[in-house]
């Protein structure tokens, strides 16, 4: 192991957790809530199960209005509710409160796409067996679009990994805040590309489980 890793390990352990405990409490938001907000979205459309233009016209413009919103500009708009409702607009915990909003605001408009390409006749058998609006969704939806679901969340795992990166603003800590601080700030190239090469890593590990697993669930 290189020298300079050694000299931060502990500094680098700590970074690294910071970053699993951001991108873990987004993940639990993108798929807890996410999840029902994109398939409210969907059910809700024009001449769906559900159809009801008031609630999709304002989830609709909910999650666009939060999906517009450059991440860093969002991080200090939140941070009085942050505050609110964490106590301090400082630190790990803090900076799960922005990246869980943006997740379930991510991920949900790729749940609606997901189910947008489940095709029209699963949900007109489904309801000629005498499925309920429940049941069309969890035992017919759900299952047929399992796989673009999985993609989709890998591909939301990926931006909130981005995502956690630019938390040093509001002392979030992570592997992006430490490259900054221990590797540009103090002119340690090194130590900032071996960083960079860590995310690097990561995202392609993330990227590998999340295309394997859609693939193997995949069964149309």
């Amino acid at each position: 192991m290189p020298d300079i890793l050694i000299k931060y390990a502990g500094e680098i352990r700590l970074a690294i957790g910071q970053t699993f405990v951001m991108v873990g409490v987004s993940i639990l938001a993108a798929v807890l809530i996410g999840l029902p907000v994109g398939t409210l979205l969907f059910v809700s459309r024009k001449n769906q199960l559900l159809e009801n233009r008031f609630l999709f016209s304002g989830l609709n413009l909910l999650v666009n209005t939060v999906r517009s919103f450059p991440f860093l500009l969002l991080v200090v708009f939140l941070i009085p509710f942050t505050r609110l409702i964490i106590g301090t607009a400082i630190g790990t915990a803090a900076a799960t409160v922005p990246l869980a909003i943006i997740a379930i605001a991510h991920y949900s408009r790729l749940v609606e796409q997901s189910l947008l390409d489940v095709p029209k006749g699963v949900i007109e058998a489904a309801i000629s067996m005498g499925a309920s609006t429940r049941e069309v969704v969890v035992k017919f939806l759900f299952v047929e679009a399992r796989s673009g679901l999985v993609l989709g969340l890998t591909t939301s795992i990926v931006s909130f990994i981005s995502y956690s990166t630019i938390m040093g603003v509001v002392g979030g800590g992570g592997i992006g805040d430490f490259a900054v601080r221990y590797g540009y700030q103090q002119f340690q190239t090194e130590l900032m590309m071996y960083m960079i090469l860590i995310m690097v890593i990561l995202v392609q590990l993330i990227q590998f489980i999340g295309t394997t697993v859609a693939r193997l669930i995949d069964k149309r």
